[in-house]
């Protein structure tokens, strides 16, 4: 990968406003670099995770601490008129309850001393696939989102990223990941279903008297142990009650596989959790995710991929100029205004 045509396109993300195009990253740059040399560029090669690495390793090597944080999340990003591909494709968005057209992408953000650095992602690919029960053909991942999480963990093992726990909502809480997670000498924090089932003692899991989780009788601000049915792993739950923005009340049942920690280590931990959300922001927000019109699956791809990397780059001058990511980018917004303003005035006293 050539550094410089990596940081042009994702320094034009940062800045542009509107579609981005390789015509008008050309037009930017007053034709230094032509628009086919921005399309070879994003056609070369497939840009992955292990690329995302070696781009970010030497920030994670100078801040990662043992207590750091690894955060798993997913998002979709709506692409509702573009042409339907095994990557823009129908997927479920559990936050609206319905399928939606658009990139499914996971993401692994590494949490520590207040810095939030993507270290892996992975793209949801439906390749079409022939149903052998309906005998129909229909749009399939050849892995799940489980699986894909299971991989990007071993991989930050494998590159020797110091955290002490995954973080994860309720779709990834599955015994199969905790195993995984605990089996490689990490902890986990997690959201559980409400329906989970859970015994209070090693006699009852083993004569399988289960209660449901929301159904469990323990006073707020404190955390029971409890064995989860379907693993002998023995966990601290927690109550989180909360009032939501229109002033209901909401619960969220947490489950922790470090038996050390209380109430408050827990609810605290999971806090960070937060990050994903502001970086799946940032993402559609501050790099033009959705904004890219590339129309084949590696270009597309690598679009994407460059949008992480923007977001990475502009964290770390937010840290820097000790300025919120979003208010930097408000701050490009005024001046390009101001600029353009400027240049109008000149216009209309040249007219």
């Amino acid at each position: 990968m050539k550094n410089s045509e990596l940081e042009l396109y994702t320094d034009y993300l940062l800045s542009s406003f509107g579609a981005t195009t390789a015509t008008g990253l050309s037009a930017m740059v007053q034709g230094d670099v032509s628009h086919d040399q921005i399309t070879r560029f994003l056609s070369r090669q497939d840009y992955t995770s292990k690329d995302l690495w070696l781009q970010v390793k030497a920030m994670v090597r100078e801040v990662q601490t043992a207590q750091g944080v690894l955060i798993f999340d997913d998002t979709i990003q709506e692409k509702a008129w573009t042409d339907e591909s095994d990557l823009i494709c129908w997927h479920y968005d559990h936050c609206k309850g319905r399928t939606v057209k658009g990139i499914n992408l996971l993401n692994a953000l590494y949490h520590c001393n207040g810095r939030s650095i993507p270290v892996a992602f992975e793209l949801v690919q439906k390749p079409l696939q022939c149903d052998m029960a309906s005998r129909q053909v229909k749009r399939k991942s050849e892995k799940t989102k489980n699986e894909m999480m299971r991989e990007m963990i071993h991989a930050c093992l494998q590159n020797a990223l110091q955290f002490h726990f995954v973080l994860m909502d309720s779709w990834f809480s599955s015994e199969e990941n905790f195993d995984f997670i605990t089996s490689r000498g990490k902890h986990f924090i997690a959201a559980l279903k409400d329906n989970r089932l859970v015994a209070l003692s090693q006699e009852d899991w083993k004569k399988k008297r289960f209660v449901r989780v929301d159904e469990l009788e323990f006073s707020e601000q404190s955390a029971v142990q409890g064995w989860l049915k379907g693993s002998a792993r023995a966990v601290r739950l927690v109550r989180q009650v909360f009032k939501n923005q229109d002033s209901s009340i909401g619960i969220l049942h947490l489950v922790c596989s470090d038996l050390t920690c209380d109430y408050d280590a827990i609810t605290t931990t999971y806090k960070k959790r937060w990050q994903v959300e502001v970086f799946h922001k940032s993402l559609k927000s501050n790099a033009g995710m959705a904004k890219s019109p590339t129309q084949t699956l590696r270009t597309q791809s690598n679009h994407v991929f460059m949008a992480i990397y923007a977001v990475f780059k502009l964290e770390c001058l937010s840290v820097k100029s000790k300025i919120n990511p979003f208010a930097l980018r408000f701050k490009l917004l005024i001046n390009a205004t101001r600029s353009a303003f400027d240049q109008l005035q000149k216009f209309r006293a040249a007219a």
